[in-house]
């Protein structure tokens, strides 16, 4: 096997143990503490924060195009969905076009 099946397997590997550590560690606990709750919820929005600011931040033209379509499709109760596919459209359409 190459180095890079070897890499994708061990970072495989490192993503389930992670998933099922935390399962394992939060089903000890009977009751889960609300504000270790809310950190829990708080994480999907962090994670999508970090995807978006740089793009927000460093994109051009067809970047920030892209997030304001899909922003705007979310924002109007278009469906998760929806917004990516109308974000990535407008992305690569843009991208051909304007370069």
């Amino acid at each position: 096997m190459t180095s890079t099946v070897w890499i994708i397997l061990a970072g495989a590997l490192a993503t389930y143990l992670t998933r099922i550590g935390g399962d394992l560690v939060l089903s000890r606990f009977e009751r889960i503490h609300p504000r270790v709750e809310a950190a829990l919820n708080a994480v999907p929005a962090a994670v999508l924060t970090t995807l978006v600011a740089p793009v927000a931040t460093t994109g051009g033209i067809p970047e920030t195009a892209s997030l304001l379509v899909a922003g705007a499709i979310f924002l109007r109760g278009g469906g998760m969905m929806a917004g990516f596919v109308a974000g990535a459209v407008v992305l690569i359409a843009l991208r051909n076009f304007v370069g």
